[in-house]
């Protein structure tokens, strides 16, 4: 599949929709190896940034966002449009992570990056 492009928006300069095919989503849910979570008690008591979370949430947005695309993939899309991220902490340390969008084919030439 000739994947192109996702985006926050629901236009693209350059293309145009011909076809909605619905809503795409990937959801992960994670937790921080105990080491981690230790560490970051302990860089808490300092105040700042805590790097073994900022790592972790960043994991964990990029697998629910590949999980997107193998969605929209699956469907025939070749855009995401409107993609959003939400997260809900299911318990202590445990977070569920969700990118959702809507699966589009776009025709044209928007721009690359």
């Amino acid at each position: 599949m000739d994947y192109r492009w996702t985006s926050t928006t629901f236009e693209m300069p350059g293309c145009h929709v011909v076809r909605n095919l619905g809503v795409v989503r990937g959801v992960t849910v994670r937790s921080a190896h105990l080491g981690s979570q230790i560490a970051a008690g302990f860089r808490s008591l300092g105040g700042g940034r805590i790097d073994e979370y900022v790592e972790m949430c960043e994991q964990a947005r990029a697998e629910a966002f590949a999980i997107m695309v193998a969605h929209a993939d699956q469907m025939g899309a070749n855009a995401i449009v409107g993609v959003r991220y939400d997260a809900t902490e299911l318990m202590q340390n445990m977070t569920e992570v969700i990118a959702y969008g809507s699966a589009v084919v776009v025709e044209g030439d928007a721009p690359q990056a």
